[in-house]
This record gives structure tokens, sequence and C-alpha cells, in this order.
């Protein structure tokens, strides 16, 4: 049994009385550099997939992608961290599924945030978020807020 397809042993895991308040572990999946709503506290693991043209990929050049998707990560989890999360960022495989799924690997997440800020990678995002929803049987979310410009 797979259990990035399969979650009902997570959800099944019963809490005993007097544990307290689990922190919430969030996965954010940031196809651009934007800030998700999130609650102080949470423990986020930011995945920034290393998005590349089809061209590229196909040469394998990817170097630059991934270049791009660690500054990107780097950026979110610095933000997140500013604002009162417990994050880390690091890049992904160029398909965002993909990455979930190798994130998913290492840090169980209890909900998956696909943080996307441009229209393209909206209309993408909401697709994406479907996709994993699905496959990984966890709540699934977009956020679309830009991070803030520095003055």
């Amino acid at each position: 049994m797979n259990p990035l397809i399969d979650n009902t042993q997570a959800q099944g895991t019963a809490r005993r009385p007097g544990d307290g308040p689990r922190e919430l572990n969030v996965l954010v999946v940031a196809l651009d550099a934007v800030i998700p709503t999130h609650l102080p506290g949470t423990n986020m693991l930011v995945v920034a997939p290393a998005l590349n043209s089809w061209f590229r990929r196909w040469l394998s050049d990817e170097d630059g992608a991934r270049r791009r998707a660690e500054e990107r990560a780097a950026v979110v989890a610095d933000r997140l961290e500013q604002s009162g999360a417990h994050a880390e960022g690091r890049a992904g495989d160029g398909d965002p599924l993909l990455a979930i799924a190798d994130a998913l690997s290492t840090f169980r997440a209890d909900e998956i945030v696909i943080a996307a800020g441009s229209q393209y990678s909206n209309r993408h995002a909401e697709q994406l978020a479907a996709r994993a929803k699905k496959r990984f049987s966890l709540p699934t979310t977009h956020t679309a807020e830009p991070l803030p410009r520095a003055a």
C-alpha cells in the first residue's frame, strides 16, 4: 500500500488525551513567489518545482530552472519565517506533481497549498490542486497573494 496515494493510515492516527494541540504541517508548492495564508507556528515545507520550457527539458538543460527554483523556495521560506511560521525551502522536480510526491516522502503534510500569482500560473494552480487532491487525498488549495515589493 502506497502512503502517498492511500492516506487512510495518517487519517486514522488516534490522539491521546493530554497530547495538546499538534502543529499543522503544510506543504507549499511555490509556482511563483507568493506568500500563502498561514497560521503562525505552522510547520511549512516550501517546494519550488524547477519549471522549464519543453525545449530545455528535451535538451536536459535544467540548471537555470533549478537555480530559479532554489531562489524562489528560499525567498518564500524566508518570508514565511519572518511572519512566524517554521519554514524550509527546496527546489523540486520540474513536474509539480512529482515534486509534491517527492516532498511527501520526507514531510508528513496535513495540507497542500499551491502558491501561484500570475494569471497563467493561477489556472495551472487550480488544475494542479485538483490533481494533487485526487492523488494524495489531502486537503489541497491554491492561493494567489503576490509577495509585497521591497521598498
